[in-house]
Formats: C-alpha cells, structure tokens, sequence
C-alpha cells in the first residue's frame, strides 16, 4: 500500500488536505481524471455543511476513518458523488472530488456522457463520477491500495501553490461563505460557482 503524508493529517486540517490533492488523479472503470477542483468538509464540529457534522449515522460511517477510503452518496435522488475520507480513525472530514480533467480513457467517458463537450466530462462532482463508472459499491472501499474499483495517484510532481485558489463551497446551505473550495487557475473543467439559494415556501393554503 502507498504511503502519503495527507493520509495521518488530523481532520483539522482538512483544508490543507483538499489542497494538496489538486493535479493528482482518480482511475476507475478505464478512465483517468487530473483533479482540478476539490472542496474540504470537516466533521469535527464546526461545519454545519458536513454529512458527519451531528456524529455518526449509518450514512456517513465511513467519513470517520480509515484515512484514504471512498464515501460516496446519492444526491437530489439521481447524482452519485464520491469523495476521498481525511484524518485519523474517529475523526472525520472528506475531500469531494469536484471536478476533473479526462486524461485517459476519453472515449470511454464520452460514452458515459455522450452528450457532453470533452470540457464538461468531468466538471462537477456528479458529472465526474458518472464518466469514472463509480456507483454505491465504491462506497467504503480504499482508493489508495488498489483494492477498490477508484484509485487515488499522486502527480509526477506537486502543482505550484501559485495556481491554487480558493472561493466558497458550490450549493451548501451552511456555512456557504467558508472557502474551502480549492481549484486550479485557468482550468476549464472547472465547475461553475452557484450559491446555494433556499426554496421559498408556499403560503399555506387558506
């Protein structure tokens, strides 16, 4: 099994870990994807935007360790979106993996996503786990070892911190302003910033 340092930082540095995660790439199913986006989530309390926020449940167990295995869950009942579990064993955070360049197997991903530009293969969480094939039997599995069906692969070389920036997280309903959104400058698979806007409520009718 491949050793990274990221793998025993503490959940409290789970900012720190979502940026060193940018250029590295994520293989499943025949596709490989250079990380260009990334958003960190901490369940240690004070991020109300976290899954594992409340403590565990039987839906986020897995953010709470090992280090280097997959959560994924289902979102708005049709998006899978797969995320990298940070710090040490009982401590959770993860690392959504928010979008991604294709850098090998592109026809495999567009026809995965045949409708899409070579740009937008892998830009946005779900649109990047539907080109890898991932599903809900990644769930719990290791992306570092090999014994999963995504694997984790740090780059040749570590991006240049000049071409990191960092902005608030896409569609949370809290902690919406906290910058922990991390993405590559000048990368097109970028995905486009929303705010989270909250649905109005029907008057009740009278």
């Amino acid at each position: 099994m491949t050793s990274y340092p990221w793998l025993d930082a503490p959940a409290a540095e789970i900012a720190a870990t979502a940026r060193t995660l940018l250029g590295w790439t994520v293989s499943a199913n025949g596709v490989r994807v250079r990380l260009t986006e990334v958003e960190a989530y901490a369940g240690t309390g004070a991020d109300p935007a976290s899954h594992a926020h409340r403590g565990p449940t039987p839906r986020n167990r897995v953010m709470f360790g090992p280090a280097g295995h997959v959560y994924v869950y289902f979102v708005f009942g049709m998006h899978w979106c797969a995320n990298i579990v940070c710090g040490r064993d009982g401590e959770a955070a993860a690392v959504l993996l928010r979008a991604g360049a294709v850098v090998d197997g592109i026809e495999t991903a567009r026809e995965r996503r045949p409708r899409a530009s070579d740009r937008d293969l892998g830009r946005g969480p779900a649109r990047l786990v539907t080109a890898l094939g991932l599903g809900r039997d990644a769930n719990g599995t290791s992306a570092v070892d090999g014994t999963g069906p995504l694997l984790l692969a740090a780059p040749e070389s570590p991006v240049d911190p000049a071409r990191i920036t960092a902005g608030p997280r896409v569609g949370v309903a809290a902690a919406h302003d906290l910058p922990w959104r991390f993405w590559l400058i000048d990368e097109p698979s970028v995905s486009a910033y929303r705010r989270h806007t909250p649905r109005r409520r029907q008057p009740a009718a009278r």
